[in-house]
């Protein structure tokens, strides 16, 4: 892997990181050692994602790659948990 696009990879999981841990900060819930790790390591992988983008469009600028990660930071766990909601809820009722 060209050293500019590990520099990129881990400039995509700091700012998912700090996402994370800001998007904790403003959601209310009681602070733990657990929930922030849990936050930083969901937004960075979330962020990270953004790098399929690298595979496609290698020449991409880099605030290009920042906005996507930054997208994918804030609306992918907020996608995935209500998908994951969507399919409890489906589940249960299937089994009633």
């Amino acid at each position: 892997m060209p050293q500019n696009h590990f520099r990129n990879l881990l400039t995509l999981a700091f700012v998912g990181g700090i996402i994370g841990l800001a998007r904790l900060m403003e959601s209310g819930d009681p602070l733990s050692g657990r929930l922030i790790f849990a936050r930083t390591i969901l937004g960075s992988a979330m962020a990270l994602v953004a790098g399929i983008v690298l595979i496609r469009i290698p020449d991409i600028h880099p605030m290009a790659m920042l906005g996507i990660a930054s997208a994918l930071a804030v609306a992918g766990p907020q996608c995935i948990e209500k998908w994951l909601r969507w399919r409890v809820r489906e589940r249960e009722a299937s089994h009633k």
